[in-house]
């Protein structure tokens, strides 16, 4: 780390070229200004990634390990991240700050947060609410017991939908060139159960949006079923997704579709009486 410990982040074009001749340029087709190098670090801490070393973060980023150390060390004074005794870095108090003042999911936690609860009393199974971000889910709040811990997924963390029934409900009622920029892959596989061509992915929504509900078994690893439902805003579209989650192999999932969807409706309901303010949830 000596080597690096003096190095200043590059503010100019000039010391971007600096780089550039010194061989620690980022690769062709990475971010070549100091914004977006540093929006492609904080993107690098979601999911499971929420601690990383210096070396994990270049690796992640594709980005020199001097050019990481720069921004890292300007970020980290700031107090957007903070470093553990191991060294790793994590997303710092002062961004969860900046972060808790977006409205949207806050607004639609408060709408859901009560009946989540009454949900995840009433089945003993953990309950995941969720909204679509461009391609990708986003989860916005969850409850689950230490009985049966479910590790994923993270509050805040971002998933692909094909391979979930909660993205499967946000796909099947997605704009139709978000629908058809998903459809066209790839589809990440996880278990031997996971949908992974655009026919498959393709029936699946399709069922959805004529039943009004989803079921995935075992698509994401071998242990959890879960069932979803839409929730609708003010106008009627659909702005996020509820689902359960279970790993009793005697739990029929049927049984669980009709207690998800009264649940989704009462939230539906809720957001109906904000106003027009809850139809901003969703991402384009």
């Amino acid at each position: 780390m000596s080597d690096v410990a003096n190095e200043r982040a590059p503010e100019t074009e000039a010391e971007t070229a600096a780089e550039t001749a010194a061989g620690t340029a980022a690769a062709p087709g990475l971010p070549k200004s100091t914004v977006d190098r540093t929006l492609l670090i904080l993107g690098t801490f979601q999911n499971q990634q929420r601690r990383q070393t210096l070396s994990e973060i270049s690796r992640a980023t594709g980005l020199p390990i001097a050019t990481c150390y720069r921004i890292v060390q300007r970020l980290a004074e700031w107090g957007a991240l903070e470093r553990d005794a191991e060294g790793r870095y994590y997303i710092g108090l002062r961004l969860w700050q900046v972060a808790a003042l977006a409205p949207q999911p806050s607004r639609l936690q408060r709408a859901a947060q009560s009946y989540m609860q009454d949900l995840f009393e009433a089945t003993g199974h953990a309950v995941h609410l969720a909204i679509r971000d461009g391609l990708e889910l986003v989860s916005v709040e969850r409850f689950h017991g230490g009985r049966r811990p479910v590790p994923r997924p993270i509050v805040g963390g971002r998933y692909p939908m094909h391979a979930t029934a909660i993205g499967h409900v946000l796909l099947a009622y997605a704009p139709y060139r978000v629908r058809e920029q998903v459809l066209a892959g790839p589809f990440e596989r996880f278990t031997s159960r996971t949908l992974t061509t655009r026919s498959e992915v393709e029936a699946v929504i399709e069922r959805v949006r004529r039943v009004g509900y989803a079921i995935c078994d075992r698509h994401v690893d071998e242990f959890h079923c879960s069932v979803a439902a839409p929730i609708h805003g003010h106008s009627g579209a659909v702005v996020a997704a509820l689902s359960v989650a279970f790993t009793d192999r005697d739990v029929n999932p049927l049984t669980q579709v009709d207690l998800v969807r009264v649940t989704a409706r009462r939230i539906s309901l809720v957001l109906k009486s904000m106003g027009r303010q809850a139809d901003a949830f969703p991402a384009a």
